[in-house]
Order: C-alpha cells, then structure tokens, then sequence
C-alpha cells in the first residue's frame, strides 16, 4: 500500500493533517470521512518522506508520550461518564489529537469497534501505544460495567508516574550537566592546551615529574591517535548497547543502576512506589493478585525489580498471603509488609498499599530534595582532581624551571 499526506477539518473546523496507507486516494478519503475529518487535499507522500518517518517509528520515534496517554485517559473518562456514545467519542478524540501514531491507533480501534470486537480487545492491538496494565484495567472495566472509573484510574496513575519521572529528570539533569562540561573541559585541555606547554616542558629533558609525563602522553596520544579514541568510544557505546539488550546484560544492568550511590536509591524508591500503586488499582479494579502481580513485572521498567515481582508472584501461587510472599522475597521493608499484613486482616488492601505508594513518593520527595546536597561533595571532589592533576602536571616542572633558573643566579 502506498503513503498518502492529508489535510482535511475536523469536526470542530479545525485544521488537521497527517499520513495514512491506503490503496487509492478514494480509500484515503473514505477514512477520513469514516473518522469525521472532512479532507481538503490527499497526495502521495514522498518516497523520501515515507522512508524517514517508516525509519524514525522504527527506532522508536514519534511514540504518544505519558502526557498524550493521560489526556486521552482524561477525555476518555469524560466521554464514558457522560453517556456519549463510544465510537462518536473515538471519532472526535482521532480527529483532534496531534500524535500521527496515537491517531493511527484509535483510528483502528474505531474500525476494530465497528467489526465487532470489544474495547479492551481493540486497545491490545497496539501494544506499543497502550500498555499490558491499561489493557487490563479497561477489560475489567468493561466486563464490570465501570469503564469510566478504569479511565479515571488509569488517568490519576498515569498522572502521579509522570510526576515522579519529571522531579527524578530534573533533579538529575543539573548534576549531568556538571559532569559534561567537566569531560568536556579535560578534553579541550588535554588536546589544545597541554601541547602548547610541551616545547617548554622539553627544556627540562628526562627530569619532568611523574604526573607532567602522564598528562603529555596522554595529550600527544589522543592528539595523533584521535580516531582510535574515537573509535573505542564508540566502539564501547555499540557493545554496550548490544550487551544491554540481551537478557542477561539488561538484568545486570538494571542491577547494578540501583546501585549507584545517591541515584540508586532514589530510582529504587520510585519503582517500588509504581509498583506499589499499579498493584493498588489492579486491584482496585477488581484483577486477581496473580494477574495483577503478573502484569506488574512485564511492566515494571526494570529487570531486576521484575524478577522480584515474578518471585512474589510464584510464593502467592503456592498459597502464601502477599505480605508473607513479600517478607520472603526481600522486596519491602519491615514496615511495609506489617501495613500489608494489617491490610489483608482488614480487608483494606488496596487502600493499604495506595498508602505504601504514597509513602514512598514522600520518600521520593525528601530525596530529590536532598539530591543536590549529597551530590555537591561527589562534584567537588571530582571538580578538585581536576584541578590537581593539571596543578601536579603543568605547574610542578615550571616550578622546577623556575627554581633551576633561581639557582644559577
């Protein structure tokens, strides 16, 4: 099938364009007429275009973001609470969404609707858009008749997720920076700086210390062997990347971030508090604990906190309780797992562990709080041996000139 761009108005009059595959441009149009987009021109798009945007979704471009997701979820709840029927709501949210995928998505599941499947069914076609949880919860939802309270809920979730992931990027983002221009700045001075000290250093022959003999070949290396440097980076960049996506390698990867000082922690604090809230709507929304548990470690984000949830879920099925499972498994600490236990006496475990999740987003807070006071000595160390290490290689041999030229007067 061929790429064909359009622009067309939607029902509201508003202006809107995009790409869809089609056979002819009369198929193009009925889709469009189909979703409630009024076309204004349908050409084929470019070779060139077509091939950049078919590469671009290949390497995962161009995916709806948690923001698009949560005002879908929004709207969806507003339509399903209101009694607006369900394929006019779809029709009207694919006609104004500015996502080209999230569009493509629900223009299918307004066609997969018509055919005669189920919602759930519908939003599983697209896995890259809509997760195994959202899945879940919108089946449940729809069997149970509370569909609009499973868009609610996914709505709320999806909102206090990208709360966390935004404080976490923003309370890194300063200390990242830092770390660039320190590498950025050993460069510069290692390949245009020290090579204009090296004729003067040559004065002194073979008595130039220690550190000025390492600066020098390091310097003079990277200067003539640059591409063998830039090939290693690169080299170390590719191998990485390839080694991560194994199975084994992103396990021990996903391992070993949790723990790294200072960032570590913070990370592992906001995986237990989504871990903790998904399971608290899943259950919420009426999925067994199994279920819920099972879909929670193909969601988690990380390997080795799925690996936990995968052995959480192996001690329910042989029959203990979740606070038990939870003790066994090592996932939480004590206070945690008594909530837990005081949540299935009470039969209030889903408020139990809404509260866990709430306790460990504080937890998220006081540390990013604290973020940039645990990392300024890590930086001024590192910033410090910098500045010694060229002290010690610059300034070490000029002080030597300077004392042999002293002693000949």
């Amino acid at each position: 099938m061929a790429v064909f761009a359009y622009k067309g108005r939607s029902s509201r009059g508003e202006l809107v364009a995009g790409q869809l595959e089609g056979d002819t441009t009369d198929a193009i149009a009925q889709r469009l007429f189909n979703s409630g987009i009024t076309p204004i021109d349908i050409a084929p798009a470019s070779a060139i275009d077509s091939g950049g945007a078919q590469l671009w979704r290949k390497l995962g471009g161009g995916k709806p973001k948690t923001a698009d997701l949560i005002l879908f979820s929004r709207q969806m709840y507003t339509i399903t609470k209101s009694g607006l029927p369900l394929l006019r709501g779809l029709k009207g949210l694919a006609a104004s969404t500015h996502n080209a995928i999230l569009r493509e998505a629900l223009e299918d599941i307004i066609a997969s609707l018509e055919s005669g499947r189920d919602l759930a069914s519908s939003f599983a076609r697209h896995p890259d858009v809509f997760s195994t949880l959202y899945v879940s919860i919108i089946r449940v939802g729809e069997s149970t008749g509370t569909l609009e309270q499973s868009f609610l809920r996914m709505c709320e979730y999806l909102s206090l997720d990208q709360d966390i992931q935004d404080r976490v990027k923003a309370a890194v983002r300063y200390p990242a920076i830092v770390v660039i221009f320190i590498a950025a700045a050993m460069a510069v001075i290692t390949i245009f700086v020290i090579p204009n000290f090296a004729p003067l250093f040559k004065a002194l022959g073979n008595d130039l210390p220690l550190p000025t003999k390492i600066i020098l070949a390091v310097s003079s290396f990277t200067q003539h062997y640059w591409y063998v440097v830039a090939g290693a980076l690169i080299g170390a960049y590719v191998w990485f990347r390839r080694y991560t996506a194994t199975e084994t390698g992103r396990y021990r990867w996903h391992r070993l971030k949790l723990r790294i000082p200072v960032i570590g922690p913070l990370s592992h604090q906001a995986i237990l508090s989504r871990i903790s809230r998904s399971l608290s709507i899943s259950l919420a929304a009426g999925l067994p604990v199994i279920q819920a548990l099972n879909i929670i470690a193909r969601s988690a984000g990380n390997d080795f906190m799925a690996e936990r949830v995968t052995r959480l879920r192996d001690a329910v099925e042989r029959g203990d309780g979740l606070s038990r499972a939870a003790a066994t498994v090592g996932m939480f600490p004590s206070l945690v797992i008594q909530m837990m236990a005081v949540g299935e006496e009470t039969g209030e475990l889903t408020e139990l562990l809404s509260e866990v999740a709430d306790f460990y987003q504080r937890e998220v807070d006081y540390s990013l709080k604290n973020l940039s006071a645990a990392l300024e000595p890590i930086l001024i160390v590192g910033v410090g041996g910098m500045v010694l290490v060229l002290a010690l290689g610059v300034f070490l041999p000029m002080w030597e000139m300077v004392a042999k030229v002293g002693a000949g007067h």
